[in-house]
């Protein structure tokens, strides 16, 4: 988690992937409120490796206001130093 705050922190090193983007159009989601996952939210589940390399995924979870749960796929890319949002969803079935 130190090392996606620490990026989050920069979010000229915070990419969105094109479903991401897609998937916040959808949620109603701005790039605001997903970096403020990335920095305040709590790591759910046990991270895994990405297409057989040495970048890094997990999903951050933050409970939103209103009382929604917000979660954040993001992949650590190592050799570029920056992280990758693949995707937002909400963890609740609302």
């Amino acid at each position: 988690m130190q090392r996606i705050r620490a990026f989050a922190a920069l979010s000229e090193q915070v990419f969105f992937s094109d479903h991401a983007r897609t998937r916040m159009l959808e949620r109603d989601l701005t790039d605001v409120e997903v970096i403020r996952v990335l920095k305040l939210g709590e790591i759910d589940g046990q991270p895994w490796r990405e297409n057989e390399g040495d970048d890094m995924a997990c999903k951050v979870v933050m409970r939103h206001p209103g009382g929604r749960v917000l979660a954040v796929v993001t992949i650590i890319i190592t050799h570029q130093e920056r992280l990758l949002v693949k995707t937002v969803e909400w963890e609740d079935l609302r």
